[in-house]
């Protein structure tokens, strides 16, 4: 064996080892601090331009999601306009019957008109309130509503459904004679299934966007998933690994120092 006093290859290896087993030891803590084990393009650059991709198409996604609940509350509001519009129409068929009575004296035919304006004037207010973030899809010449349904910009398109007195056929009908009473049955009628058309279009609209909405859901957490299988770090062996470099680190100290106290033998020749 060559003893140096200015060459400790010994020490050198030692070093290089240690520095060799700290700079594993900074990389398993970073990726148990962060729980990746790929954190940026000096990881991995492939797998983190992947995830990237990845990431990107979820934040769409999210906005999609957005974009799909905000149609889903514009549909629930038309629709429930839509249900107490039909349930006014039934009570108002049930005054417009009842006036088609014969010898009904003019009282009770008065009282009977009122209702039914009273009930017409409340599908009016209903048609008018039934807005969500300004839409409204029950007003007379209302527009389409179109909700963004994937990433690409794919919309669900969802057709207005007057239901509008006037739309609906029932606009300026009375009972004050039986002839207007007459009249107006058959207009109510036809009002009422109208109104279960329209509601069924509503409704179906509705159903489309709540699977899409579904589906968007299930298709994020495939890719939240499939991002980290690709980034995600195993805790349980990074600890191990963890566990093990510091071992490695502490017998590399003691290498060092054993090293470090060679050039002390040269002295021992001497004496």
């Amino acid at each position: 064996m060559v003893f140096s006093i200015n060459t400790n290859s010994a020490a050198n290896s030692a070093l290089q080892n240690l520095n060799i087993t700290t700079q594993e030891m900074t990389q398993t803590q970073l990726d148990i601090t962060t729980g990746l084990k790929v954190n940026g393009p000096q990881d991995d650059a492939s797998t983190y331009a992947i995830a990237q991709s990845m990431r990107g198409t979820i934040a769409g996604m999210g906005a999609v999601q957005t974009a799909l609940a905000s149609g889903q509350s514009t549909l629930s509001v038309a629709i429930n306009g839509g249900q107490s519009i039909a349930d006014l129409i039934t009570q108002m068929e049930a005054k417009v019957v009842a006036a088609n009575a014969d010898g009904l004296d003019s009282t009770s035919r008065s009282a009977l008109n009122n209702d039914y304006q009273a009930l017409s004037s409340q599908i009016e207010t209903i048609v008018v309130t039934a807005s969500f973030n300004g839409t409204n899809l029950l007003t007379s010449g209302a527009s389409n509503f179109s909700v963004l349904s994937t990433v690409d910009g794919s919309v669900i398109s969802v057709s207005a459904q007057d239901m509008s007195l006037t739309g609906l056929g029932i606009s300026g009908l009375d009972l004050n004679s039986s002839g207007d009473a007459s009249a107006a049955l058959t207009a109510i009628n036809t009002a009422l299934n109208l109104v279960n058309s329209r509601l069924a279009a509503l409704g179906s609209a509705a159903s489309r966007i709540d699977n899409q909405s579904s589906f968007t859901s299930q298709l994020v957490d495939v890719l939240n998933e499939g991002v980290g299988n690709l980034v995600d770090a195993n805790m349980a062996q990074e600890s191990a690994q963890l566990q093990a470099l510091q071992v490695k680190q502490q017998l590399g100290v003691e290498s060092l120092s054993i090293a470090n106290q060679a050039p002390q033998l040269i002295l021992s020749l001497f004496k």
